[in-house]
């Protein structure tokens, strides 16, 4: 009874609300502060800096950081950190068009694959092997050069390179889900396939879809820089993170920060989507 008792007042209870506070990660917090800044930037641009991002003065080109340019200036005289802000939104729409793409296509895909099985899985299948066996750089310089260049085009080139990975995942989910007990028991009960596909299959396996969906945005923006650089997303003199690298390279070696400060940006936004996608594909375990 005594060593009951002990036991008993050893163990006191935790509130809630320090154990909730104690499951708070500061790098995902960090990280929700990097897409929130960054999602400010391009809802709102005028609020962060009042420079033009495409005319600038020749006067003031190649102008290192500082109490007037506070990212400096490129070899046009444009403030770096107005094209900066006022990329981000071409940036950010392009990569939610990517994974709009992805999502949607490949979840479609994966979804009729994995509830009707047999020929039609074996079909839908073998196509997502041969999309996954092109690599996604080759794949979407090809489909840009059949669309055409521009932000959309680039954006849909990288959507569909996404598209094997959304669809085996989501196969994946749907099998599990349509061998479950009351997915058996809402076709038994008389059930029509597309309700029952509607109803009880799809929302029950785009849990971890959603997942691979936050995870797939940081690439798609790191995928878009990419084509950027190359050349294929938005034409100069457009603010796009990408181009903005690519127009600095030329002065790497006496204006660092031209290349500098938007590849770190960019990194950022990528590790913090990427963190943000583990924590929400952790939780749907």
């Amino acid at each position: 009874m005594t060593s009951l008792q002990t036991t008993d007042r050893a163990v006191p209870a935790r509130p809630p609300r320090r154990q909730a506070f104690a499951r708070v990660q500061p790098s995902l917090v960090l990280s929700w502060a990097v897409i929130a800044i960054v999602t400010a930037w391009a809802v709102a641009p005028g609020l962060f800096t009042g420079y033009n991002p495409v005319a600038g003065v020749p006067r003031e080109k190649l102008r290192a950081p500082g109490a007037e340019h506070i990212l400096g200036t490129d070899a046009l005289g444009r403030d770096l950190f107005a094209r900066i802000v006022h990329g981000a939104v071409n940036s950010l729409s392009g990569a939610f068009v990517a994974v709009a793409v992805g999502l949607l296509v490949g979840t479609a895909i994966g979804l009729i694959a994995g509830s009707t099985g047999r020929r039609t899985d074996a079909v839908l299948m073998r196509i997502v092997d041969v999309l996954l066996s092109v690599p996604s750089l080759l794949l979407s310089l090809a489909i840009i050069i059949l669309l055409g260049f521009g932000t959309v085009n680039a954006a849909i080139a990288v959507g569909v390179t996404s598209i094997g990975r959304f669809a085996r995942l989501s196969r994946s989910e749907v099998i599990l889900v349509r061998r479950s007990d009351y997915v058996e028991a809402a076709f038994g009960s008389g059930g029509r396939f597309g309700a029952v596909l509607w109803r009880h299959i799809l929302p029950n396996s785009v849990t971890s879809v959603i997942a691979l969906a936050a995870v797939q945005f940081g690439t798609a923006i790191l995928q878009i820089s990419t084509l950027g650089f190359l050349g294929y997303g938005a034409p100069p003199p457009t603010p796009e993170w990408g181009l903005l690298i690519a127009e600095g390279r030329n002065y790497i070696a006496t204006s660092w920060w031209l290349t500098t400060v938007p590849g770190l940006v960019v990194v950022l936004v990528v590790l913090a989507a990427n963190r943000i996608g583990r924590s929400i594909g952790r939780r749907t375990i």
